[in-house]
């Protein structure tokens, strides 16, 4: 017996931990921000020069930081691969390809041939397996 969960998978799941860190940083690094241009407008300028390096980086890391959680979440999701239903004549030997469809299984008999009129049967349902293309570095030989 199976259930159905509606949980995503623990790949896609994020960190609640991380999230609060980031906006608490984010929150932190624009009122860093602000608070430079009010000490700029005071004539504060050291002060103003560190909040904006302050704040400048806080932005920076947080944007850095929620980038390699999407780059992640996207790397680690699953596509599922086509199956595809191979049909043949028995007669003929006349072959076609074709996406799997819902009731399709091994020598049931479906269409007609084209060349023959008879009855074709499908022999072969399969997953297409497509070899990933590693990125090759310049750098790396």
């Amino acid at each position: 017996m199976s259930q159905a969960s509606s949980e995503p998978s623990p790949a896609v799941k994020i960190s609640s931990f991380v999230l609060i860190a980031i906006i608490v940083t984010l929150v932190v690094a624009i009122m860093a921000l602000a608070n430079a241009i009010q000490a700029y407008f005071n004539g504060n300028l050291e002060v103003a020069t560190v909040l904006l390096i302050i704040g400048f980086i806080g932005v920076g890391a947080c944007t850095y930081v929620l980038f390699q959680m999407r780059q992640r979440i996207i790397r680690l999701r699953i596509e599922a691969p086509p199956i595809t239903t191979t049909i043949e004549c028995r007669k003929c030997g006349f072959k076609t390809v074709r996406a799997f469809q819902r009731g399709d299984y091994i020598f049931k008999e479906v269409d007609i041939c084209q060349k023959c009129n008879e009855k074709m049967l499908i022999t072969a349902i399969y997953r297409e397996v497509r070899e990933k293309v590693k990125a090759s570095s310049p750098f790396l030989r």
